[in-house]
């Protein structure tokens, strides 16, 4: 199939800079992506087949998981290749144009939040930390039922007192969460609060409290990352990742978006690269 029979992935808005994409930068079918730049902007895109990323196909592909995760490792690829040499606007998963010119009526109709993001982002990365309540296991179980010998007083005096660690452990959980979450956004530029991961899902242990993001000037990560790694307790587990390009908050970009099969071909309501592939 040749490149004019295929879509357009935008994988991301940038100001124009100096130099080129680090060689090695392979995106969706391991094809290295291109910067296409119209007026004052540029964007990093690729050529999709329509087979999967046209707006039909691509709302079933979505239901794929492994599909979705191998697209959102690709895109996430490409993210951070492109970090490297500049400070990008991260585009929301399975944003497609039809050709180059549904790119650059892209970078128009959205130029003025385009430029307002990446003026927002500029210098500065994105953190994630998230917070498990953890029972310890003796604590977690409930007693057995009462022994020979053993009195049901005593049998319900030690199903109180796990009842209670449990409720302990919880409550140490909500206060760090917290104070956590205070204390970083001081240091943050801004902050936002996702939905808590599903075990099942993620498959970390605990209980996923707080999961949320932190947009951080480069200057103070330092010390972001102290308070962070400073911050378990017993019970309570806290985990940082990062840093990130500054996906939470490249969501003026989505506002307005052109409908499907004017500018863009195809969003399908796909979800962000790092809630689809980490």
């Amino acid at each position: 199939m040749s490149t004019t029979d295929r879509l357009r992935y935008v994988y991301a808005v940038t100001r124009p800079f100096e130099g080129v994409l680090p060689e090695g930068a392979h995106g969706i079918g391991g094809e290295p992506p291109r910067l296409l730049r119209h007026g004052d902007l540029v964007a990093v895109v690729g050529a999709v087949p329509p087979e999967d990323f046209d707006e039909a196909p691509l709302r079933a592909r979505l239901e794929d998981l492994d599909w979705l995760a191998d697209t959102a490792r690709a895109h996430d690829a490409v993210i951070a290749a492109i970090s490297t040499v500049t400070c990008p606007l991260p585009l929301r998963l399975a944003t497609v144009c039809r050709d180059d010119s549904g790119v650059r009526r892209l970078l128009e109709d959205g130029h003025d939040r385009f430029v307002r993001a990446l003026e927002r982002l500029d210098g500065r990365v994105e953190w994630g930390v998230k917070v498990y309540a953890e029972p310890q296991a003796a604590e977690e179980a409930e007693p057995e039922a009462p022994a020979s010998g053993t009195t049901g007083r005593d049998y319900l005096r030690r199903r109180l007192h796990a009842r209670r660690s449990r409720d302990g452990d919880w409550q140490r959980a909500d206060a760090l969460c917290r104070r956590l979450h205070a204390e970083l956004s001081r240091y943050a530029e801004a902050g936002t609060v996702h939905r808590p991961q599903d075990a099942r899902l993620s498959g970390a242990p605990g209980v996923n409290v707080l999961n949320a993001a932190y947009l951080v000037d480069r200057t103070r990560s330092e010390r972001f990352v102290e308070l962070v790694e400073a911050a378990s307790e017993p019970g309570v587990r806290v985990e940082l990742t990062g840093p990130w390009a500054p996906y939470s908050f490249a969501g003026i970009a989505d506002e307005d978006a052109p409908a499907p099969g004017e500018a863009p071909a195809a969003t399908a309501d796909a979800p962000a690269p790092q809630e689809a592939g980490r």
